[in-house]
C-alpha cells in the first residue's frame, strides 16, 4: 500500500511541476491511461491474493483515472480561433482545393463538403484545431464571397 501512495505523490509531482503542468491534454489522456491500466492490473493481483482492501482500492483508482481519461480537458474553454481573419485570406481556389469542390459548386455541395471532411477532422474524433479551422474558414469564404 505504501508503494502505492509513493507512485502517486510521484505522478502528481511530475504532472504538476512548477506549477503548471507537464503533460498537454494529449499527453495526460495517455499518462492516465495508462496509470488506470496499471490499477486494473494491480487490483487484479491483489485480489487474487486475497487483499481485499488494495484491491477495492485499486479499482476506485482505477475507474477515477479512466475517468478522467474521457474527460481530460472538457472544463476548459475553447481558445479564441482566427476563422475571419483567415477567410479573408484565403483564395476562392484555395478554398474550393480544401473542400474538394469545383468553381461551379452550389451551396448545398459547399456544405455537403464541409460536412463530410468535418466529420473526419473534427478535435473530438481525432482531428486538429488547426485542420477544423481550415475547413471552416474554407467554407465560410465560398459561402459568403
Amino acid at each position: 500500500m505504501i508503494y502505492l501512495a509513493l507512485g502517486c505523490a510521484a505522478l502528481a509531482l511530475l504532472a504538476w511541476a512548477g506549477g503548471r503542468p507537464v503533460f498537454k491534454r494529449r499527453g495526460w489522456r495517455l499518462v492516465s491511461a495508462a496509470a488506470a491500466l496499471a490499477a486494473f492490473t494491480g487490483a487484479a493481483y491483489a485480489g487474487v491474493r486475497g487483499a481485499w482492501e488494495p484491491a477495492v482500492v485499486l479499482i476506485v483508482a482505477g475507474l477515477w483515472l479512466g475517468f478522467t481519461t474521457r474527460t481530460a480537458g472538457a472544463g476548459r474553454p475553447a481558445p479564441e480561433r482566427p476563422q475571419a481573419e483567415a477567410a479573408g485570406r484565403m483564395s476562392l481556389a484555395q478554398a474550393r482545393s480544401i473542400l474538394g469542390v469545383g468553381a461551379d459548386a452550389s451551396a448545398s455541395e459547399i456544405q455537403t463538403a464541409y460536412a463530410r471532411l468535418m466529420r473526419l477532422a473534427h478535435p473530438d474524433k481525432g482531428g486538429t484545431d488547426g485542420l477544423a479551422a481550415q475547413l471552416n474558414a474554407a467554407r465560410d469564404r465560398l459561402l459568403k464571397g
